[in-house]
């Protein structure tokens, strides 16, 4: 294993590694969203070499998954006569392939989109289960990994098992999305040296998803690497919202549906704005598939201030999908350089205000160490509400133990912002409604939270805090 070709993933190594010398056997489950680099990491850990392994095929039936099973026992030297006619009579052979393999070190096996070999009617889970509770469990030199970016089957199917496999799936490795200072990283090491206000655009389209960052081309500028991705005919990303979400979540229109309604308020909606907007009935299914959006990262769900578990907030939190419903979705415009000739549009500022939102929430913990703050306990939320002066809404409040509250502002913009007369009485209005309205009798404080800070001038003393662009690229503590 070539430790320089991995960038954020040191905890995921150490974790790898610990299983691999444990003294029992191991089953570990490796998810996260599609293109995060789940394979690659499995891949480059074990150098490509496994003692079994087997990669599930998309929207195949039974027959084809155990045919697929079947060539990949041959493949690693199994004496398997014919296609197994079931999961258990597969898992069997696999059984008795393993019990060849040599005894002095752990044998290691690599099941890659493992949800996608679970069909309708195949009982694969349970010739899984039977197969790890009745003889994998029971060795102590077998390392298998399971992966899959369908991350509601993982989360539902093995990690809420409550079947054979309950309590027994407890080594599990979630892949974030790239961090910007681990976006940062991995650029350079692709030889692409942009500036900071620069890689926060990118991260704003792309989000830190390797794969995605994989695709930009060092000879271009971030102008027409957007452009060759999403705007040229056929380019890398032309399809790639369809894909998602079929891969993720199967019949993906109830889902479709959430995030378009979600994606029409840029601060989030209540359950009940949610159904009114989607017209999607309020029942259990909802609850399921807004607890998979969350599972997955593509929706964030927040407690309003002051209501602990109630009037929870959901908002699209997904930047490849906030980026295709802007720009893409319904775009019938044939020009391949649509970004480079959008890039004063006041409709592209309108998403990057949005988005640089969603950035400063993503990463709080840099945040909190810029302002100073990240040895106090803190919750956070949003808040939005009306008192005696009128309605005001906060997109991120910072509720601190220490008995101080912080009213973030957030600001994207190309130079120093300037605060005006007007955006001061703004401001003080917010403080005054957020007070009455929810009576608190702690300290408010104002963070501002910008590009390259606040330009010094008659208004700006009421600003206690700042935070800029270049403090979200620290590195996780």
């Amino acid at each position: 294993m070539d430790k320089n070709l991995f960038i954020g993933r040191d905890y995921e190594i150490r974790q790898l590694e610990k299983y691999r010398n444990s003294s029992e056997s191991e089953l570990v489950i490796v998810y996260g969203r599609r293109r995060v680099g789940k394979t690659f990491l499995v891949k480059e850990f074990f150098d490509d070499t496994y003692d079994f392994k087997v990669t599930g095929m998309y929207q195949k039936d039974k027959s084809e998954q155990l045919k697929n099973f079947y060539l990949s026992l041959l493949e690693y030297g199994s004496d398997c006569k014919a296609i197994p006619s079931d999961w258990l009579e597969a898992f069997n052979a696999l059984k008795k392939l393993l019990k060849k393999a040599p005894g002095d070190r752990k044998k290691v096996v690599f099941f890659d989109e493992l949800p996608w070999m679970d069909t309708r009617q195949s009982d694969f889970l349970g010739a899984f289960e039977a197969f790890w509770n009745g003889w994998g469990a029971q060795q102590n030199d077998l390392l298998m990994i399971v992966c899959g970016s369908a991350t509601t089957w993982i989360t539902n199917k093995l990690l809420s098992n409550k079947g054979g496999l309950f309590n027994r799936a407890a080594r599990r490795l979630y892949l974030m999305p790239f961090t910007l200072y681990e976006t940062e990283q991995y650029l350079i090491s692709r030889g692409i040296h942009w500036s900071r206000y620069d890689i926060v655009e990118c991260y704003m389209a792309l989000g830190g998803i390797p794969y995605y960052l994989k695709l930009l081309d060092n000879e271009y500028s971030l102008l027409q690497n957007i452009d060759h991705l999403f705007f040229k005919s056929h380019g890398p990303l032309w399809d790639e919202f369809d894909h998602l979400y079929e891969t993720l979540f199967g019949d993906a229109r109830n889902y479709l549906k959430i995030i378009e309604a979600l994606a029409s308020k840029k601060s989030g909606m209540t359950r009940t704005e949610l159904i009114k907007t989607s017209r999607i009935e309020d029942n259990g299914l909802l609850t399921q598939m807004l607890k998979n959006l969350k599972d997955s990262n593509f929706v964030r769900a927040y407690n309003s201030f002051g209501y602990k578990g109630k009037n929870i907030v959901y908002q699209l939190a997904d930047y490849f999908t906030l980026f295709h419903l802007n720009f893409l979705r319904g775009n019938q415009n044939p020009d391949e350089h649509f970004w480079t000739h959008y890039m004063d549009n006041p409709a592209k500022s309108g998403w990057a205000g949005q988005t640089f939102e969603q950035v400063c929430k993503d990463h709080i913990g840099q945040v909190k160490r810029a302002a100073g703050i990240s040895g106090i306990l803190t919750e956070i939320s949003s808040w939005r509400g009306e008192g005696e002066s009128g309605k005001a809404q906060i997109d991120l409040v910072i509720d601190r133990r220490d008995r101080v509250i912080n009213l973030c502002e957030i600001k994207y913009s190309v130079e120093e912002y300037a605060i005006s007369a007007t955006y001061e009485e703004t401001l003080r209005k917010k403080m005054q409604v957020f007070r009455e309205a929810t009576g608190t009798k702690k300290a408010l404080q104002l963070m501002m939270i910008t590009t390259y800070g606040l330009k010094r001038n008659a208004h700006s003393g009421l600003i206690q805090s700042q935070v800029t662009l270049d403090d979200l690229f620290l590195p996780e503590d």
